[in-house]
């Protein structure tokens, strides 16, 4: 008991502390990409401005409209917090390292993904307020339509690995990632996960213009903090589901085979101790249990630190994204998903699927395969 309580507040104070920091990321990098200074007045380069907003929504009080559900209007930036939060738990953030290992992570993450829109239901439905009840309903709408397309793509993904299992979907892509062979689908399931976050172009449930601040428009204080939270761990959590699905997850490129033949590369000391032996230039006694123990540790150090930076760069793309697209209507939005992602993952699923059974390479063999 006590263990699992660790390793989940291992877990969950980081994330916390990341959520932070993605968002005066954010605020940095867009000041920058529109000429204009980002938060620099609190802490070392406005570093601290996270913990001022914080401690600024903390201390408000916590308004709730006479007419709202008061209860509901509470629990539903819980909700949104609870199970943005909860998809970390089938995460492996590097060989052998996660909360929980399931066999069906990939069904849980899904199960855990879809749940969220639970909150946003029921927070625009018990503010009693026009604004965010449509912003709701938009939300719901839109995380519905688009969860088709993320199933749709994570079905073909599992096709590829023959587990529902992360572990094995990473382990799979030992020798080719995942976005090589199915580029397009992982264009289409990046503008999926940008619908999915709520994320510009795509923010419309919380279009400032139309909807004032949509389905949180009521909301204040602390209990924005929630949804906040939420938003962006979402956000974190769709980037590392796209790292793993699609980049490889942990696995980093072997850089000592990359090495052009005829460099002399022959390293004995310092630095040779930091790469590890998955590069291949550890020279040390591995017989000693000291160095053993060194040696699984500087490869979970560094599967972590790969599994981080790719995370970052998928971050960069929605700050990237946000920074440079306009808004859709929601007429576009709807018709983006229905007459465009959803005909065309289809079509390459049928396409992928005739490939794989023409060439017999599926990984386990699927139960049609038998009847034909």
């Amino acid at each position: 008991m006590v263990k699992s309580l660790l390793a989940i507040f291992a877990v969950l104070i980081p994330i916390l502390m990341v959520i932070a920091f993605v968002t005066i990321a954010e605020r940095k990098i867009m000041g920058s990409m529109q000429r204009r200074c980002g938060p620099n007045a609190v802490g070392i380069f406005g570093l601290l401005q996270p913990f001022a907003d914080a401690l600024k929504l903390l201390f408000k009080e916590i308004i709730i409209p006479r007419q709202a559900n008061s209860k509901l209007f509470i629990i539903g930036p819980f909700i949104t917090l609870i199970f943005s939060l909860l998809g970390w738990s089938v995460i492996p953030y590097a060989e052998g390292i996660t909360i929980f290992d399931f066999e069906l992570g990939i069904l849980v993450a899904i199960a855990i993904a879809s749940l969220g829109s639970y909150g946003i239901l029921i927070s625009g439905w018990s503010a009693n307020s026009k604004y965010a009840f449509i912003g709701s309903i938009r939300s719901t709408a839109q995380l519905l339509s688009y969860e088709l397309v993320l199933s749709s793509i994570i079905f073909l993904i599992i096709i590829f690995a023959g587990s529902f299992s992360f572990t094995l979907l990473i382990e799979s892509q030992k020798s080719v990632w995942y976005i090589i062979p199915l580029l397009p689908i992982a264009l289409m399931f990046f503008v999926s996960i940008l619908a999915e976050t709520n994320r510009a172009p795509f923010d419309l449930p919380e279009a400032e213009s139309e909807l004032v601040a949509g389905f949180m428009t009521e909301h204040s204080a602390s209990v924005f903090v929630f949804f906040f939270l939420g938003e962006y761990s979402s956000l974190i959590l769709m980037s590392a589901l796209m790292t793993i699905f699609f980049l490889g997850g942990y696995l980093s490129p072997d850089l000592y085979n990359l090495i052009p033949s005829g460099v002399d590369f022959n390293i004995y000391h310092f630095p040779e101790f930091l790469l590890g032996k998955s590069w291949g230039i550890f020279i040390y006694d591995t017989k000693n249990n000291f160095i053993n123990s060194l040696i699984i540790f500087l490869d979970k150090f560094e599967n972590s630190f790969t599994f981080g930076f790719k995370v970052i760069i998928i971050v960069f793309l929605f700050i990237w994204v946000r920074a440079s697209f306009p808004r859709l209507r929601y007429d576009q939005l709807m018709s983006l998903c229905w007459k465009a992602l959803l005909p065309l993952v289809f079509a390459y699923i049928i396409f992928t699927l005739s490939l794989l059974f023409v060439f017999d390479m599926f990984p386990v063999a699927p139960l049609f395969v038998g009847w034909i």
